[in-house]
């Protein structure tokens, strides 16, 4: 799906281009998962894809933690079914311009 897609499909549903992007939820699932729910940051950066830091290089690093991440996602939709059913919403500081 591409950038563009998700885009329209924010916009349908009612998010304003300064409210949010499909990288905001990125970077929002992001923190949540790190500061929250306290999950190591090498699981969630493989899980976005994006390069994990090593001290061998990438070369040799051939680890996807699998079962781990697995874990991760599931840990991820029950917080999001929790604060679908109204659980406490823990407020995030905003950021200064």
């Amino acid at each position: 799906m591409s950038d563009n897609a998700i885009l329209a499909a924010l916009r349908r549903m009612g998010f304003a281009k300064e409210e949010m992007s499909g990288h905001g939820f990125r970077a929002m699932a992001r923190t949540i998962m790190d500061e929250v729910l306290q999950i190591r940051p090498d699981y969630i950066e493989h899980q976005l894809a994006h390069a994990v830091r090593d001290p061998n290089g990438r070369a040799y690093n051939r680890t996807a933690h699998l079962p781990a991440r697995r874990k991760m996602m599931q840990q991820w939709a029950d917080y999001l079914d929790k604060l679908k059913t109204g659980a406490e919403i823990i407020p995030m500081a905003e950021r200064v311009a």
